[in-house]
């Protein structure tokens, strides 16, 4: 079966039917030629015998005597019988046994003709006797012959078994040339096909090699014809192939590498909402989707079909917004068109959480900054006056006056300096001095600060220390900076018999990690994401006194960020809040 479905097969079939009918029909041509030609050639020469027996007859006085030698030169094959009218002059022998007779001639309306006419009359008929349950076929000369006066007719038959026997013979031999004609053909068939076939199953062995992506691969080019320039065009058409498939592969690289390094998101989808390219902006968008509104992740948000829906109506492109787990999106959605209508959409997701906060906490440092100032500068302003106009009447309330205003000043001086602190910490102007620090004795001194401050609270203040012996590369001033920030919001925070307590540990892969512990109140969790910016109190009523300036988290923030390292909280409401911060390992250059 696989043959004939092959090219090989279907040529070799086609070349191998197509000489074959070809050779039928030549076959039956000739046979019906041949037998036509011989039964042509036998009513002609009986014809021509039977006038050159009239001719003799004519010529010589003895009748029986020239019809005698004309009936043995005939042959045994051919019979004569001479009529006259209703007479026999003279018969050949066995003709009374086929039935030939006056009245069976006479009765054909073409042989009657010799009779009546006087006409030579030639004819193929069946004897009206059979032999042996066979028809005899004969083919019948009529020649009208006048002698002595009289009027007779000479007939001569002879019978078509010999010429069958010859035309059979002639059959045979065409058949047996139509047969040799058709095995020679069906060998060169079979050898054109196979040579036209070779190079062809070689290219499709190629072409799957190119389909699996190996366009290296070349088709062999045997032959100088239309099969040769088909391999060259095939090959020709690999390499542009693989050039446009370089070509592509380079642009979606590129396409790629754009949508990677974008900061916004981008996510292209079919009409169906099937999702089709995304980039990692994207992904967390989908992912913040999917697990606030519980939907599959595999289909386009149904607020950006919403906005498909509307570009699609209005023919152009919609904006919209929407918060997912804290973050705010601007979603921009504009319709892609095929060859005749739109195809798909593709959104623009654009995270504008940072650029919000940066205008709120610009308006809130603007506002806390007049706030921190209006109120020591409104003291300072108050009692000033108050000591000029000598509203202060003993030495003692003159004193009273002038320490406010002097506290004040200095709580000025402080917010001045943590705002040129941080500052010069946002500006990357700061020179850190690294030193190898002894963890021990340097986080026991910096608590033993804030012991006195412990005590008067009635909190329990504690260390511990997973590598008591251990040195590390900080500078010593500013993490001391950051561990009295935190230190004194924890004290701060927490009540009467709470604990605080400072721990180090060490990572091998992520440096040295202190933490600082807390039972205080806890921090809101709608706070959290905003207490290391500048200004920031959970608290909002805490805005003097011991709640200080607001911007110690912040500085301590940017401390850790410049030592290369990271520090988070975390936190529970009525539980405590922990601190954390690490300092990767610092490796010192050699000069």
């Amino acid at each position: 079966m696989k043959l004939w479905r092959s090219v090989v097969g279907k040529l070799w079939a086609t070349i191998l039917l197509l000489v074959s009918l070809v050779l039928i029909i030549l076959t039956i041509l000739l046979v019906e030629f041949f037998g036509n030609f011989q039964i042509d050639e036998v009513e002609n020469n009986l014809m021509k015998t039977a006038k050159r027996i009239v001719e003799i007859a004519n010529t010589h006085a003895d009748t029986d005597e020239v019809l005698q030698i004309a009936s043995e030169m005939i042959g045994i094959e051919t019979k004569m019988l001479v009529l006259n009218d209703n007479d026999i002059i003279f018969s050949s022998e066995s003709m009374e046994k086929y039935g030939v007779n006056p009245e069976f001639l006479k009765n054909d309306p073409s042989l009657n003709k010799v009779f009546t006419k006087r006409e030579m009359v030639k004819k193929e008929l069946l004897l009206p006797l059979k032999v042996g349950n066979q028809e005899i076929s004969a083919i019948v000369v009529g020649v009208p012959l006048d002698l002595n006066g009289q009027q007779d007719e000479v007939f001569l038959f002879q019978s078509l078994e010999t010429m069958e026997e010859a035309i059979t013979s002639t059959t045979k031999f065409i058949l047996l040339a139509a047969g040799v004609a058709i095995i020679l053909t069906t060998i060169f068939a079979f050898f054109l096909s196979t040579r036209i076939n070779a190079p062809l199953t070689k290219m499709r062995e190629v072409a799957f090699e190119v389909a699996k992506g190996k366009f290296d691969t070349k088709v062999p080019i045997l032959t100088g014809d239309e099969i040769g320039e088909l391999a060259i065009a095939f090959n020709q058409m690999g390499k542009q192939l693989k050039n446009n498939i370089s070509a592509l592969n380079q642009e979606k690289e590129h396409l790629a590498s754009i949508l990677r390094s974008m900061a916004d998101g981008v996510i292209t989808f079919n009409r169906d909402g099937t999702i089709l390219q995304t980039n990692p902006p994207a992904e967390r968008f989908l992912h913040s989707w999917t697990f606030e509104k519980l939907e599959s992740n595999r289909m386009v948000p149904s607020v950006l079909m919403n906005l498909f829906d509307r570009s699609e109506l209005l023919d152009k492109e919609q904006i919209g917004e929407i918060s997912l787990q804290g973050h705010d999106w601007v979603l921009i959605v504009s319709p892609l068109y095929g060859s005749e209508s739109i195809r798909g959409a593709v959104a623009i997701i654009r995270d504008m959480t940072d650029e919000r906060k940066m205008d709120k906490l610009r308006t809130d440092f603007i506002a806390n900054v007049s706030h921190e100032l209006r109120t020591p500068i409104s003291m300072l302003q108050g009692y000033s006056e108050a000591i000029i106009d000598d509203i202060a009447e003993s030495e003692e309330d003159k004193k009273e006056m002038a320490k406010v205003i002097y506290d004040e000043s200095l709580r000025m001086g402080r917010l001045v300096n943590d705002l040129l602190d941080l500052a010069r910490l946002e500006s990357e102007n700061m020179q850190l001095c690294y030193d190898s620090i002894p963890l021990e004795d340097y986080l026991e001194r910096i608590v033993y600060k804030f012991s006195g401050l412990a005590k008067e609270n009635d909190i329990i203040l504690s260390t511990s220390l997973k590598n008591p012996e251990l040195n590390w590369m900080f500078d010593p001033d500013r993490i001391e900076q950051v561990l009295t920030n935190l230190i004194d919001n924890a004290i701060r925070h927490t009540p009467v018999r709470g604990r605080v307590e400072i721990i180090q540990r060490l990572d091998e892969c992520q440096g040295l990690i202190i933490e600082v512990k807390d039972s205080g109140s806890g921090i809101p969790k709608e706070d959290l994401a905003f207490v290391f910016e500048r200004f920031y109190k959970a608290d909002k009523a805490r805005t003097r006194g011991s709640s200080g300036t607001g911007l110690g988290l912040s500085i301590a923030k940017n401390i850790i960020n410049a030592h290369d390292g990271e520090i988070s909280v975390n936190s529970l409401l009525g539980i405590g809040t922990t601190f954390t911060f690490i300092l990767p390992r610092k490796m010192i250059e050699n000069e």
